[in-house]
């Protein structure tokens, strides 16, 4: 039977990212107690499915909007064009802040705070699971689902007044804890597609 464990570094840079390596490459280079003590020497911790903290980094939820400014609707899919973002979404268009992302981390932060909010509450178009949007450097390439691509270009934004979203919500995380991205590859994504980092910028790890 082939073993389909996964290995974590034991300080992940981005979230829960997961590594290539696997235990059966390992093991054919050992024993299974060596390959185990050789993976820990080398900073790597086990992946476990059950373990909430090891989530894979994937699309929580997907919303769209026609206006800017507003919370944005839930959709289980939504076609990214390259060069222009969401089709139909306000925030679409040739410029750098084509779709914006929102860790759901973030965004349980604030429900933990009383407020009654969820994806697309702070008018993200993707809410994001088990990576750490923060700690992506301007220049990081996002691939989501299959081969979209996606590039980071603004950590966070600056809001000169309060909108709509704010006093809906009571507060808004995404000028702190946000990110926006502009369209390289475009294609259909949908709720649970996979997302993996493939070029991090000038982040050192």
């Amino acid at each position: 039977m082939t073993c389909t464990a996964r290995l974590l570094p034991s300080r992940p840079c981005i979230g829960a990212r997961i590594n290539d390596v696997n235990l059966e490459s390992l093991i054919r280079e050992g024993s299974g107690k060596d390959a185990f003590r050789g993976a820990k020497s080398h900073g790597w911790t086990f992946y476990d499915p059950n373990n909430e903290k090891h989530a894979f980094m994937k699309i929580a939820a997907i919303s769209v909007s026609d206006e800017k400014g507003v919370k944005k609707d839930n959709v289980e899919s939504a076609l990214l064009k390259a060069d222009h973002g969401i089709e139909g979404d306000a925030h679409a268009g040739n410029w750098h802040r084509q779709v914006s992302l929102l860790a759901r981390e973030s965004i349980e932060k604030m429900t933990e705070l009383g407020l009654n909010v969820g994806p697309g509450d702070f008018a993200e178009n993707i809410t994001t699971e088990g990576i750490d949007l923060t700690r992506l450097a301007v220049g990081t390439r996002l691939q989501l689902g299959i081969d979209i691509m996606v590039e980071v270009t603004q950590i966070g934004k600056e809001c000169h007044e309060r909108c709509t979203i704010y006093y809906e919500a009571g507060d808004c995380i995404m000028p702190k804890e946000g990110i926006f991205v502009k369209v390289l590859k475009g294609g259909l994504i949908r709720t649970g597609d996979s997302i993996k980092v493939k070029d991090e910028g000038k982040t050192v790890c």
